[in-house]
């Protein structure tokens, strides 16, 4: 059987709509998200660091730590070991480790694990709430931030 070889040009951008619209700008996929911890990180130092990202988590930052001894002795570990891969900065420690996550105060793991649940899942980190007295339904951003930022 004999093979021939065709070389299909692809155009470097996709072609303009024909009905004359201008082309739509595709969404960026976000990567990055900054969150506000509730309590803060304490260092060892003792000053307490509020502000962090958080990146989107790959396969590989699911998988590897399955193989941590850590992990495999103790189940719990399991979101220690997760989050501090994702986790890329609390205030201005860029080092973050099992050590760091280990430390973090229980309201800031809990909130920290809903975030990861959110953005990996969800793809945002909105959430949706409504008010105690009148009910009224509205979206805030769980990931926090100060008055008046967006």
């Amino acid at each position: 059987m004999r093979r021939t070889m065709i070389s299909i040009p692809v155009p470097d951008a996709p072609p303009a709509a024909s009905s004359g619209e201008p082309e739509r700008e595709r969404a960026q996929l976000r990567t990055e998200f900054a969150f506000e911890l509730p309590r803060g990180y304490v260092d060892d130092s003792g000053a307490v660091h509020h502000s962090g990202v958080m990146r989107l988590a790959t396969a590989r930052d699911e998988l590897i730590p399955l193989r941590d001894d850590r992990v495999r002795e103790n189940s719990a570990f399991l979101t220690v070991v997760l989050l501090a891969r994702v986790v890329t900065r609390i205030g201005t420690i860029t080092d973050v480790h099992a050590g760091v996550i280990e430390n973090l105060f229980a309201s800031d793991l809990a909130f920290l694990q809903d975030m990861y649940r959110r953005i990996n899942s969800e793809g945002h980190t909105r959430a949706g709430v409504a008010c105690p007295e009148c009910g009224h339904g509205f979206v805030v951003d769980v990931a926090g931030g100060r008055l008046g930022e967006s």
